[in-house]
């Protein structure tokens, strides 16, 4: 499978905590379907300091993992809003 585009869109969103609204990340998302992966290069500010893990409540949001050979964010279902 080919490796996701680097420069990726220009379009990016808002992602945060479903439990307490905190802000988790502003990522370059592409398509119009429901948020599954962030991929870690695409993603433009970081409030989290690197981990899956809401920085004010502690809930875990993501695991990490590695799609088509990229490491990036499998989101759990639920745990944020965009």
């Amino acid at each position: 499978m080919a490796k996701p585009n680097k420069k990726g869109p220009t379009k990016t969103i808002d992602i945060a905590c479903s439990k307490c609204q905190a802000s988790l990340y502003k990522y370059r998302k592409a398509g119009k379907g429901a948020l599954v992966k962030c991929f870690k290069e695409r993603i433009s500010i970081d409030y989290t300091q690197g981990g899956g893990n809401c920085p004010k409540c502690g809930r875990q949001f993501a695991r990490d993992t590695l799609i088509r050979g990229t490491p990036a964010f499998k989101i759990i279902g639920g745990k944020v809003t965009y």
